[in-house]
């Protein structure tokens, strides 16, 4: 990944993260990834009073790139404040697991830039995905 797109990732999940709606805990998570056509794709996180059903900013991303077309995570930028890298929640882990390869950069930084870079695999080894399914039988 080029210090461009990082660039471009950090502005994007910067962005959005000032939107978030985190009313309950305060903690403030913006998402961006780059998809198949290069595009970038933003959400943050939306709490709600009935805590379960709120939506991670990384799921926000992930919807934005698929309404607009997008079938293929090659990036993604997890921006949160916190003593040590954020980085998704199974369940979001499991969503990008949807969209990206085993090899995709899955990056946390913070307001003072890169924290820590993992890959898919490293994050979510030994996954289930779309291809343990049997189709036509």
């Amino acid at each position: 990944m080029t210090e461009p797109d990082l660039d471009a990732l950090f502005t994007a999940a910067s962005a959005v993260r000032g939107q978030a709606h985190a009313p309950y805990s305060g903690f403030r998570v913006g998402a961006a990834l780059r998809d198949e056509a290069g595009r970038i794709h933003a959400g943050c996180n939306v709490e709600n009073a009935a805590y379960p059903v709120g939506t991670c900013a990384e799921a926000g991303a992930i919807a934005a790139m698929i309404a607009a077309g997008g079938r293929q995570i090659r990036a993604i930028l997890v921006l949160a404040d916190s003593p040590a890298p954020v980085t998704p929640c199974g369940a979001c882990r499991q969503r990008i697991r949807e969209f990206a390869g085993s090899d995709t950069p899955i990056l946390s930084g913070d307001s003072s830039g890169l924290r820590a870079r993992y890959t898919l695999d490293q994050l979510l080894p030994a996954s289930f995905g779309p291809e343990h399914f049997v189709h036509g039988s």
